[in-house]
């Protein structure tokens, strides 16, 4: 996985929970098909539009509520990664998790408009909106939190280091 990510952006607001991004009843479908349903309450058709690497930029209190997988399914999604200006405690731990690039940004809602691109530095906690050439910092990941995104996932990286052993196992459908 590169630690660089340069996309077009999409922009959500304040206090978007888990409820907006994977709505409860669609749960019960097949991963696969989770997808299509990001966003489907508060913005109809967006799933739809994204492309393969596009990132996502929210305001305050991304992710709050429940523990459901709306970072697998942003991931399986396509997005590349997500940044926000605050994000819940729970959303960014399934982040590292699922592997989905995850980074609290002061500021970052105002600096970008729908639409504009931007270029990550996931590494090194930067973004600049390549548009306008604002350019803002965030807290790197620990490098053990890294090594679990460049692994693919939690579970990836303790099975490369044999501390769990493969047996096929998969998320919950």
């Amino acid at each position: 996985m590169s630690d660089i990510f340069r996309a077009r952006v999409w922009c959500v607001g304040d206090d978007i929970n888990t409820d907006l991004i994977v709505p409860i009843e669609i749960l019960p479908i097949a991963r696969e098909e989770r997808p299509q349903h990001v966003f489907r309450a508060n913005r109809p058709g967006w799933a739809a539009q994204v492309r393969k690497g596009d990132i996502l930029i929210g305001g305050k209190n991304f992710g709050m509520g429940s523990s459901r997988p709306a970072a697998m399914t942003m991931k399986d999604l396509g997005l590349a990664c997500v940044l926000a200006e605050s994000v819940n405690g729970l959303f960014f731990r399934n982040c590292v998790n699922f592997a989905l690039p995850m980074l609290a940004i002061e500021g970052i809602h105002a600096a970008f408009l729908e639409g504009d691109e931007a270029e990550v530095d996931f590494g090194r906690a930067t973004v600049t909106n390549l548009r306008t050439g604002v350019r803002l910092s965030g807290k790197p990941w620990p490098e053990l939190m890294l090594q679990s995104m460049r692994a693919g996932g939690l579970v990836e990286l303790l099975e490369a280091e044999g501390r769990l052993h493969p047996l096929g196992w998969s998320p919950p459908a």
